[in-house]
């Protein structure tokens, strides 16, 4: 394992009642790093996520993150977030009857069970803390309003905010932009790029415009296994992700 890796995925192998959706599957990532991830429906890319984020449990293998080594293999979901990881998941999980505020505010990482967590007032630090998140996903004008009253786009926005706001080393975004307009999936992008200097991140997406807007290293996943890895136009002319993911024009 290279000691820069945040992320290290060891021979992971993933079971659902004899059907394999992670085939030893070896990965890793490494600090800074913006990763984006391709490949067709049923290649195990949410998964993966779900693996790493302690969702699911890997049949074999191991999963070690950050720079001490920890083996997350086995952790709650609940720890792997206090260790660092921060998944969005592909349809916006928001608090709809809520304001942009009070989302971030309930997603911040506290110590505090769920009623203090419900009841408290929000300290000056938090404050700065959400309105700078608000800051970073342009949604500054729309702190008091509702969420549910938000555009997909927006709301998908809200749901990445929550999860800067909780300060992870290592954000997990799965097919942020399914369902936004052209415009939508521009700004997020430059969402993406802009969280990319501070984060390390892992994208995954099947809109190859968008991947290929903020891509410095694609992987592709097919099979429950990684095909090849390397630069945009690298995965583009490779023949197996033509045969297998992308297609041959007639």
């Amino acid at each position: 394992m290279r000691k820069e890796s945040i992320i290290y995925m060891e021979g992971v192998t993933v079971s659902f009642d004899g059907f394999l959706a992670l085939k030893e599957l070896s990965f890793y990532m490494d600090y800074g790093e913006l990763r984006s991830m391709i490949g067709p429906n049923g290649a195990g890319k949410s998964t993966m996520l779900d693996v790493i984020c302690g969702k699911t449990r890997a049949t074999k293998g191991r999963v070690i993150f950050g720079k001490n080594d920890v083996d997350i293999t086995k952790m709650p979901e609940h720890d792997i977030v206090k260790v660092g990881v921060g998944r969005k998941f592909q349809n916006p999980s928001i608090f709809s009857n809520l304001s942009v505020f009070e989302n971030f505010e309930l997603s911040l990482r506290k110590s505090r069970g769920i009623f203090p967590t419900l009841f408290a007032t929000a300290t000056s630090k938090d404050r700065e803390k959400i309105y700078s998140v608000l800051e970073t996903v342009g949604l500054e004008e729309k702190a008091h309003g509702k969420a549910g009253s938000l555009s997909h786009g927006e709301k998908q926005w809200v749901e990445i905010g929550m999860v800067i706001a909780q300060d992870p080393e290592l954000v997990l975004l799965d097919e942020p932009v399914a369902g936004m307009s052209i415009q939508e999936t521009e700004r997020t992008a430059e969402l993406i790029l802009s969280i990319a200097k501070s984060h390390s991140v892992l994208v995954i997406d099947h809109d190859m415009d968008f991947i290929r807007d903020i891509a410095e290293k694609v992987t592709v996943l097919h099979d429950g296994t990684i095909l090849c890895e390397g630069t945009m136009d690298e995965v583009q002319n490779d023949e197996r992700v033509i045969e297998k993911y992308l297609g041959r024009e007639e």
